[in-house]
């Protein structure tokens, strides 16, 4: 069985942090730079780094369209951080800013702080079947939060999967994973406490249908 195919949104930000990890958990992990390379994959990672950003070069480089596109379509898709707003529905102060737009939410951009803020904490999971049972864990799952934006509002089909301090930071609609947190600094992809999240990204649409 090939590696799944695993493309990161390689405009801007903390790509090679996730292509490093995801590589490690023996994937085919590939920069995505041109509307092109977003064929054939198994699943797709939007980055931390600046949404603002992001958006407009997904805009201007005439990927915007042919991203969402994929997404609709069942392509699985995992945001973090910036990642997490270009997905939302709605970026609260910022109704003009370009975004992918189809995770059902509201999104505060910084919300916990500037750079000098960042901090690492254990995450609050939530008790849904999608999270993996902690008993056979030594230690609380922790997360890095860098300038990272916060969930205000999640829609009725959105599954909240893990809290900090009672606040959502990491939810789940179908095939779109998103968290405000840093995974790819923190700890390996395999080892986030999210039963299916390896699906989510590795493998085919099919298999998701």
């Amino acid at each position: 069985m090939s590696a799944p195919r695993i493309g990161v949104l390689a405009l801007q930000g903390a790509f090679r942090e996730h292509i490093r990890s995801l590589r490690r958990c023996g994937a085919d992990a590939v920069e995505i730079r041109t509307r092109e390379d977003l064929d054939g994959l198994s699943g797709l990672v939007l980055p931390g780094g600046e949404s603002t950003v992001m958006g407009k070069l997904l805009t201007e480089w005439d990927m915007m369209d042919r991203l969402r596109g994929l997404i609709r379509d069942g392509l699985p898709v995992f945001g973090t951080c910036a990642g997490l707003i270009l997905l939302c529905t709605d970026i609260i102060g910022h109704p003009g800013q370009p975004r992918i737009g189809l995770l059902d939410a509201s999104v505060r951009r910084n919300a916990f702080g500037r750079q000098v803020d960042s901090f690492t904490t254990d995450l609050e999971l939530s008790p849904f079947p999608a999270v993996r049972p902690l008993e056979d864990r030594a230690a609380p799952m922790r997360a890095v939060f860098i300038r990272a934006p916060l969930i205000e509002r999640t829609g009725t089909g959105v599954e909240v999967l893990a809290r900090v301090n009672g606040l959502p930071v990491a939810v789940r609609q179908r095939n779109i994973l998103a968290v405000s947190f840093h995974p790819e600094v923190s700890v390996s992809y395999d080892e986030l406490p999210v039963e299916g999240m390896a699906e989510l990204w590795f493998e085919t649409r099919e298999a998701l249908d």
